[in-house]
């Protein structure tokens, strides 16, 4: 019972965690708030929301293993199949945003040069696009959690 508790902490804590990273890059990566310091200042919130994100994939796995429910219940719900494959399609949108950061930060560090409008403007929406998405996550969870889809 302790350890379905600290499991049940420690995700919603990371998922917590990854919102606020999320939510801290879509409002920084606006045209008019962008400069060199704000570049910099993303490639790290960037990196926190990928750890957050690691964590949350993490803690959900070990709720899955050790949790009360255990691995039979979770892994044949059809409910949880859906939660993973949001959480993937908002892990591969990730990957556009990461590595336009590191290719600004680049710019900015080796001549100072700042994106073009419409590059900040694409990546903010698809930053936009992932908080969204996250945002559907938990609604699946909460009838995941009330054994909606469950066999039996």
């Amino acid at each position: 019972m302790t350890l379905e508790a600290i499991l049940a902490y420690l995700h919603i804590l990371a998922i917590l965690t990854m919102v606020v990273f999320i939510s801290s890059e879509a409002a920084l990566c606006r045209v008019e708030w962008l400069n060199a310091a704000a570049v910099e200042r993303l490639a790290r919130v960037d990196m926190v929301y990928g750890i957050a994100a690691i964590a949350v994939l993490a803690t959900g796995i070990a709720r899955t293993w050790w949790g009360m429910k255990g691995t039979a219940w979770y892994w044949t719900n059809p409910l949880l199949h859906v939660k993973l494959g949001l959480f993937v399609i908002v892990g591969v949108l990730s990957i556009f945003p990461t590595l336009t950061y590191f290719r600004w930060r680049k710019a900015v560090r080796a001549t100072g040069t700042l994106p073009a409008e419409a590059e900040i403007r694409k990546t903010r929406k698809l930053v936009m696009i992932q908080a969204h998405l996250i945002a559907l996550i938990p609604l699946v969870a909460v009838f995941l959690a009330r054994g909606f889809g469950a066999k039996g």
